[in-house]
């Protein structure tokens, strides 16, 4: 075994990347305060061709050199776009036809292997801030909430992690009939 070169990888340019068919998928940080994490966002956006990501309220926006030092690039591949509130965002998401789910802990939420995304259906991600959690405003106008399964002695994880996660989570069960293969 060995590891593949950055040839072998077969990597689009940014320029194919943005001209590249998008997962239906939208990432919302809702006040997301940690640089760092919103750059992971975006690498992990990329990563998984998200359309776009919506920084929203105190989430920082690029460029910002903690932001930048974590993207990695991708701040410059991938869509995004800034709304001075969640509620804005959600809002305008909602009438595009958007499902908008919560990634958070509530009395409705469903666990995240449970959820079965609907073939041809957009949806938005809405993650959290990293100690208070998606605002309750926002938790109001969201068509549902998934939570990860942890099985440790903490209830949360990285906001980042948590991207991570669920968007691999809906990736795979969206299969590749949402996206044209690259």
């Amino acid at each position: 075994m060995r590891k593949l070169s950055m040839e072998e990888l077969n990597r689009l340019t940014v320029a194919d990347f943005k001209n590249t068919q998008k997962f239906p998928l939208v990432l919302v940080l809702d006040n997301v305060r940690s640089l760092h994490n919103v750059g992971a966002a975006f690498r992990t956006a990329d990563a998984f061709a998200v359309e776009k990501i919506w920084l929203c309220g105190i989430t920082g926006r690029p460029p910002q050199r903690e932001i930048t030092k974590t993207a990695l690039g991708s701040t410059e591949s991938v869509a995004w776009e800034y709304a001075p509130t969640t509620v804005a965002a959600i809002e305008q998401l909602k009438a595009a036809g958007y499902q908008v789910v919560a990634v958070e802990q509530t009395t409705a939420s469903q666990p995240l292997p449970d959820f079965q995304p609907t073939p041809g259906q957009s949806y938005a991600l809405v993650m959290g801030n990293e100690v208070f959690g998606v605002e309750d405003e926002v938790l109001a106008l969201c068509d549902a909430a998934v939570e990860i399964p942890q099985f440790g002695t903490k209830h949360s994880l990285n906001v980042s992690v948590a991207a991570g996660v669920v968007l691999w989570d809906f990736i795979s069960k969206m299969g590749s009939n949402e996206i044209v293969t690259f």
